[in-house]
């Protein structure tokens, strides 16, 4: 019998709401279900399948930090290495970070195991609830021989996702994962088979190389990831928010630029002033399908190239790609090829 862990992180996975149209202010009613209570209550969901509850924390995904997402990771790792007999992680979750904490996972872990991330735009408790269908799908994505080859997978709505291509993207609907120019890598069938379209593009299991620090999942000592910020491009926008994301200490800025993939004229000096300052600067693009290739003007900046993945993306993986010991070098220049060379391959 297979035997999959199932980790609870809270969001409206877990909430309650206060009646059974109650889609939008659940969060009000303050109740906050523990996933084995969760488990118990949704009855039997694969009676040919062992889920093993396992105890995180429960988070509105608005408060999720990176911090979670380390301490998440070890704890999934942990459990692996200690239950060889689990052959899949489950990983509910909040979906207004969902992708975030997918894609963290997907760069950080060198599991085995699939692991299929989860949520629900309506709690349990209300009518169309997306609860029971989202986690059916993800118990099938967690028995499938293929998950295990792409690593981490997000589970919504019928449709199995890279971590890598995945966004929300609307509040309320509940088809409000897609991917953006790349599409869903599989749909989950209704009688639980899962119909296998393409392989993920990029990365399947970042973690397995050494392009970040490994003493972050192997130790259990606290330890903050590098601050990296966001700095979203508008017309007429200046250096002021820049500026003060350096003051604030920030190792890394990602520019949302403009499409195809420029900060705004009022920003290109306070980013040349951040590189100067041995903050690094990595160019992207605020189009759902931007794509920055390095350039002439970015090279001349001291800007590295993005590639096509998404602004909140980068941040995440530049978070690590900060780690190692690579990016901790003196010269400026062989820091930002390393670490351009590491966001472009994901």
């Amino acid at each position: 019998m297979p035997k999959i862990a199932v980790i609870g992180t809270g969001g409206t996975f877990a909430m309650q709401a206060r009646g059974p149209f109650d889609w939008i202010e659940y969060s009000e009613s303050g109740v906050v279900h523990p996933i084995g209570t969760l488990l118990a209550t949704l009855g039997e969901l694969a009676p040919d399948v062992e889920l093993v509850p396992v105890t995180f924390r429960s988070l509105g995904s608005v408060a999720i930090q990176p911090a979670d997402w380390l301490e998440l990771a070890r704890l999934i790792r942990r459990t692996a290495l200690a239950d060889p007999s689990i052959t899949g992680f489950i990983v509910t979750h909040g979906t207004a970070t969902l992708e975030e904490t997918a894609w963290f996972l997907q760069l950080a872990l060198d599991i085995a195991q699939p692991v299929i991330v989860t949520g629900a735009q309506r709690p349990a408790n209300t009518a169309g609830s997306d609860v029971l269908a989202n986690l059916r799908g993800a118990i099938a994505a967690s028995r499938d021989p293929r998950s295990a080859e792409h690593g981490v997978l997000v589970a919504m709505d019928g449709w199995l996702f890279s971590p890598r291509d995945v966004t929300k993207a609307a509040s309320f609907e509940l088809n409000a994962f897609e991917a953006p120019g790349y599409g869903p890598l599989a749909r989950i069938e209704p009688d639980a088979r899962i119909s296998w379209r393409r392989g993920a593009a990029g990365t399947r299991r970042a973690g397995a190389t050494a392009w970040f620090s490994r003493a972050l999942l192997e130790s259990d000592a606290p330890c903050a990831l590098p601050r990296v910020d966001i700095a979203i491009s508008y017309a007429g926008a200046d250096g002021a928010a820049i500026d003060a994301l350096v003051a604030a200490g920030s190792a890394g800025i990602v520019s949302a630029g403009l499409v195809p993939g420029r900060p705004a004229a009022g920003e290109a000096a306070a980013y040349r002033k951040a590189v100067e300052a041995g903050v690094v600067v990595v160019q992207s693009s605020r189009a759902p399908r931007g794509v920055v290739p390095p350039q002439a003007f970015l090279a001349r900046d001291g800007v590295i190239a993005g590639g096509d993945l998404a602004p909140h993306k980068l941040r995440i993986a530049l978070m690590l790609a900060l780690t190692s010991g690579d990016a901790q070098c003196a010269d400026r220049a062989q820091r930002r090829a390393h670490i351009q060379t590491v966001l472009l391959g994901l």
